[in-house]
């Protein structure tokens, strides 16, 4: 082969070559559309981020909405209940007033029928001379006033002959006694006791051997 013919196939090659070589236009094209899809990752990521945000915040909305539902809920609830214990509160009292009102005009009541028995005793004894008759009425009226008593649960303590009881005697005096089984007992009882309901009423003053 002639060097010509040589050349010339050389020079058809590069020519080739140059047609088949992207072109120096067609290259920014390319760098373009790189940076288009590298840019729509981006918005994509920060997308997702400002979602993922914005459904936590919406989290945190509903939580807060719930909970102050439930305090609004249990706060109506607490006051309810402070109203409704007043007035529990308010209608006791007025039932006990009422209730000890009612007992104390019971027993006034029944204390009526024993001062007209004194006052016709004081009446019938203004001019007797026979103590004797005096002491009957005195009696009569004060039997009639221990059952009156009894019978709204009002009974006498038992004191004396009977052991020292702290709980049923109030001691006022120490009597010296030669008997060492009077000792700690109740010799004498100056003011009677009394129990309502098994509950003193007012302790016994006594003298204790001693």
């Amino acid at each position: 082969m002639s060097k010509n013919k040589r050349n010339k196939q050389n020079m058809s090659a590069d020519h080739d070559k140059k047609e088949n070589r992207p072109s120096d236009v067609e290259q920014p094209e390319i760098m373009d559309d790189l940076q288009q899809a590298d840019g729509q990752e981006i918005s994509e990521e920060a997308n997702a981020e400002l979602n993922a945000e914005l459904t936590e915040v919406e989290i945190l909305q509903k939580k807060y909405d719930e909970t102050a539902a439930a305090l609004e809920k249990e706060k109506n609830e607490y006051l309810f209940l402070m109203a409704e214990f007043d007035n529990f509160r308010k209608r006791n009292v007025k039932e006990r007033g009422e209730l000890i009102k009612n007992a104390s005009e019971s027993v006034m009541k029944q204390l009526l029928p024993i001062v007209d028995d004194m006052e016709r005793g004081l009446e019938a004894t203004k001019d007797a001379e026979d103590p004797n008759a005096i002491r009957e009425g005195m009696q009569l009226i004060y039997n009639k006033l221990v059952k009156m008593l009894e019978h709204n649960g009002v009974k006498a303590i038992e004191s004396t002959g009977a052991d020292f009881n702290p709980e049923l005697h109030d001691a006022i005096a120490m009597v010296p006694v030669d008997d060492e089984s009077l000792k700690g007992k109740v010799i004498d009882t100056p003011t009677k006791g009394y129990m309502i309901n098994d509950k003193v009423l007012r302790h016994a003053k006594v003298a204790v051997g001693q």
